[in-house]
């Protein structure tokens, strides 16, 4: 019996023209790297005993991770709402790339992207997190309050621009 876990919270469905072309090509490349293991799994089944063939084993798992991602991306994608256009103001909003000065006076960069875009390489961040949360509609000059579990940090807006 399995153990019941709460449905995760939904997240945002939107998402920059770069963003979704990357998850089109993550799927693409999904669908090819999956034709590759079910040729592998089948030639491993071919050897005979699968309960002690590890090659078997191994590719059933890995076969088993890329059909969860792939399902997962068949589902998203349709529901998701590619935005193209930048919004006009000095306010931010997603898309948007901001600069932060903290309370130490180091400057931080971050990039408001959707839920399904965020890397934390390239300081990209869901506008489903509690900073971008705590940014949104805030102008250069603004002081901001950030809550993180219990550590409070005070950020102020240095810049907003939007490519």
């Amino acid at each position: 019996m399995g153990r019941w876990r709460p449905p995760p919270p939904s997240s945002s469905p939107y998402i920059t023209p770069a963003g979704f072309n990357a998850l089109q090509t993550e799927l693409d490349e999904l669908w090819r790297r999956r034709r590759e293991v079910v040729k592998a799994l089948a030639a491993a089944a071919a050897e005979g005993d699968r309960s002690e063939n590890a090659e078997y084993i191994y590719r059933k798992k890995e076969l088993g991770g890329l059909d969860r991602r792939i399902h997962y991306l068949q589902k998203r994608m349709p529901s998701l709402k590619v935005v193209r256009e930048s919004p006009n103001g000095d306010a931010i909003y997603f898309g948007a790339t901001v600069e932060l000065r903290d309370e130490r006076g180091a400057t931080l960069t971050y990039r408001i992207v959707g839920p399904d875009e965020t890397d934390p390489k390239c300081q990209a961040i869901s506008m489903d997190s509690p900073l971008a949360k705590a940014l949104r509609s805030r102008r250069v000059g603004d002081d901001v309050v950030v809550k993180t579990g219990e550590r409070e940090q005070t950020l102020s807006v240095l810049s907003i621009r939007y490519s």
